[in-house]
Formats: structure tokens, C-alpha cells, sequence
């Protein structure tokens, strides 16, 4: 079981940082997504880290804005979201599937595909005010 945790509401151009807990394990090779999905709009991937071996993925959209980790803790991970705008305001979710292969997915395909994780939490909302 996944939950998701520090979404809110802030002003373009302020941060927000997101975790992702997971509960009864711990992230040993997993690959974790965060995926957004707006009113009206297609789930999207933004950010995805294989904690086996640290490869990390990031979507156009966020590259240089939004930061992936894995905590100390092994069982969380975070996306640090800076320089928020309004196009970033929609459900968060995190996403994870043991292994390798959604990561290998991601690098050969260049995005991340919802059915390549297996594991959701319920979302955290994010909202970006201009």
C-alpha cells in the first residue's frame, strides 16, 4: 500500500515537496513513479526512480524543476516540485512495480506508462494559483 502525502496550494513559482510511503515494505529494487492527472487531461508521468541501482527519469514538462530521491528510510520516496506553475495544479499520484523493467520501459520508450506499475496510492492534490 502506497500513500501519497504534502500536496496543497501555492502561488506560481513557490515548491512543494511530495512523499510517497510505502507500508510493509521497503523500496529494495523497485521502480517508483509519481504520475499527474488534471481535470479533463490524460494521466501523465513525471518523474521515476529505479532504487536498485539510483537511474532516475524526468518528463520534459518538469526536467530541472522537480527532483526524485529516495529517503533514508528506504520505504519513502520524494519529488521535491520547485518553481511551481499553474499548468503543474493536478492529482499526484505515486506508483511502484518491483524490478528493473518499468525503468527499462521508460528509457526506451521516453515516457512512463501507467500500466507498467502495479501499485498506486490515492493521490495528493496539488494546486499552482497564478
Amino acid at each position: 500500500q502506497l500513500e501519497e502525502s504534502g500536496g496543497g496550494s501555492v502561488q506560481a513559482g513557490g515548491s512543494l515537496s511530495l512523499s510517497c510511503t510505502a507500508s510493509g515494505y521497503t523500496y529494495n529494487s523497485n521502480c517508483i513513479g509519481w504520475f499527474r492527472q488534471a481535470p479533463g487531461k490524460e494521466r501523465e508521468g513525471v518523474a521515476a526512480i529505479y532504487t536498485g541501482g539510483g537511474s532516475t527519469y524526468y518528463a520534459d514538462s518538469v526536467k530541472g524543476r522537480f527532483t526524485i530521491s529516495q529517503g533514508n528510510a528506504k520505504n519513502t520516496v520524494y519529488l521535491q516540485m520547485n518553481s511551481l506553475k499553474p499548468e503543474d495544479t493536478a492529482l499526484y499520484y505515486c506508483a511502484t512495480d518491483e524490478g528493473i523493467w518499468p525503468m527499462t520501459r521508460i528509457q526506451a520508450l521516453g515516457v512512463m506508462a501507467p500500466a507498467d506499475f502495479g501499485v498506486w496510492g490515492q493521490g495528493t492534490r496539488v494546486t499552482v494559483s497564478s
